[in-house]
């Protein structure tokens, strides 16, 4: 099959760190169903917000409310 891996791969050429960037931030996709997106879309724009601002919103007092008391 032509997508199987080769049992080696000579990495004599390679360069370590080629694409490596300090400090570089990484965004994550995150897909929402589609129905989830409809409702969340509508709530942000009874609200006047954008969608991404009321899902970090909505995850950030979750992941608070989730957290063991104390810890911040």
């Amino acid at each position: 099959m032509k997508d199987e891996m080769k049992s080696e791969y000579d990495f004599t050429r390679g360069v370590r760190g080629k694409f490596y960037r300090p400090g570089a931030k990484l965004h994550l996709p995150v897909y929402l169903g589609e129905q989830l997106q409809n409702d969340l879309s509508a709530a942000a724009e009874r609200k006047g917000t954008s969608l991404n601002e009321l899902v970090n919103d909505l995850l950030n007092k979750e992941v608070a409310h989730a957290k063991p008391e104390g810890i911040r």
